[in-house]
């Protein structure tokens, strides 16, 4: 066994074929990070007989002293299961990458843990699982736990819509608030539809006080994937908005009127009248609740009468699914859940282009009502995904006296900005 180095065409070939590929572990990821101050490295694990049976894109910088810091963004493509050559080829990695001035590999293998659904419930669990955990323990890697929220570089746990039947028979399988959501939001004007211009200063838009990254880093996404991203936008009829804001508003103020007459009734009993005035008190709520929409609304028509978009999503599709690599939504405008929208107009039109799943990105691995995370899983767990729990994050230390240094040095540096 040996490890060496690959071409890019050499790698995106025995991945694009492994059984724990993903989008992060190709050339094209590759490309796009030496744009932001990465340097990229292929790396292959070649047998005795000189067949290729592991390979990784590493990312890493200069940190310290001529030495380096490599991450395997979602893991080796390496069979983890066999102890002996897991022993094996970590000692020829350690000693390439020992040479050439690295002093930690990290990564977070895309190997699942469990699979869920969308309330916890354990559906099936990789029976190999804790092995490869014990091994890649045992060859030297340090395991950074079981998170039960968020680990440093990706996401450890993931929400998945499977697209396996009609849109309208996977409609029915949704949460019943996540229904509700969708009806109201299209009731009240809120449409969804893919960019096919692929605009992303307008996404951006959405996106730049959720997440670090610049408006650049988008763009050159969409370069170097080109036709495997797509926009999808959420915009309110302002028209729509205003016409259905007024009839809610005239319904509740009649309901309301027949409330006030049931409390003057002199024909009905205590009781009834202690219901009808309790009844008339939550409609007091709801009728100026809709009268502040109806005014909202009629300023947004005067304002916007060809309407406004309200919300956005970026897609990289890769190997038959779909992923969402960051979403946003107008912050005056999240009471119309237009994030739920535009994930249904992706539901339709991915199952019509007969893709597998739609991975939804990152939750929280906490199932419980309530939790710090629990807006975050709502918007993504009422879709009757399926939820995947990956085995997690792992750093092995590959020369002991510059990482000790290293550490030292970062320790003294913070302890001297906090002085």
């Amino acid at each position: 066994m040996k490890v060496v180095t690959l071409t890019p065409e050499q790698f995106d070939k025995f991945a694009h074929s492994h059984r724990y590929r993903n989008y992060y572990q190709t050339s094209e990821y590759g490309t796009l990070m030496t744009k932001y101050g990465y340097n990229i490295h292929y790396l292959g694990v070649v047998s005795d007989t000189n067949k290729l049976i592991g390979a990784t894109l590493l990312l890493y910088k200069q940190v310290f002293m001529n030495n380096k810091i490599a991450y395997a963004p979602r893991g080796i493509l390496y069979n983890y299961e066999s102890l002996e050559d897991l022993e094996e080829v970590m000692k020829k990695i350690k000693q390439v990458l020992g040479k050439q001035g690295f002093m930690l590999l990290r990564m977070d293998p895309y190997i699942p843990l469990t699979i869920r659904d969308y309330q916890g419930n354990m559906m099936n669990f990789n029976n190999q699982g804790n092995k490869i955990i014990e091994n890649l323990k045992e060859v030297g890697f340090t395991y950074k736990g079981k998170n039960q929220f968020f680990e440093g570089e990706k996401p450890r746990w993931e929400a998945l819509v499977l697209l396996g039947e009609k849109p309208q028979a996977l409609f029915q399988k949704f949460d019943k608030r996540t229904r509700n959501k969708i009806r109201r939001a299209t009731n009240f004007g809120v449409e969804a539809y893919k960019d096919n211009t692929n605009n992303i200063d307008q996404f951006y838009n959405f996106v730049k006080k959720e997440r670090r990254k610049t408006k650049d880093y988008y763009k050159n996404l969409v370069k170097i994937y080109e036709g495997n991203v797509e926009l999808y936008y959420a915009k309110i009829n302002t028209e729509t908005y205003t016409v259905n804001s007024r009839r809610a508003y005239e319904k509740e103020l009649e309901d309301n009127n027949v409330l006030a007459g049931m409390i003057q009734d002199y024909n009905l009993d205590r009781k009834q009248k202690e219901n009808a005035l309790n009844k008339k008190m939550e409609s007091d709520k709801l009728l100026d609740t809709y009268k502040s929409s109806l005014v909202h609304a009629t300023e947004l028509l005067k304002k916007y009468p060809n309407g406004l978009i309200i919300g956005a999503a970026l897609v990289i599709k890769y190997d038959n699914a779909a992923y969402v690599v960051a979403e946003g939504v107008h912050p005056k405008f999240k009471h119309l859940n237009s994030d739920y929208v535009i994930k249904w107009k992706m539901i339709e039109d991915y199952t019509n282009e007969g893709l597998k799943y739609i991975n939804l990105d990152g939750i929280a691995g906490e199932f419980e009502k309530d939790h710090p995370y629990k807006h975050l899983n709502e918007t993504k767990l009422g879709f009757n995904t399926t939820v995947s729990e990956y085995i997690g994050e792992f750093d092995i230390v590959l020369n002991n006296f510059s990482y000790n240094l290293y550490k030292s040095f970062v320790k003294n540096k913070s302890k001297k900005s906090q002085d």
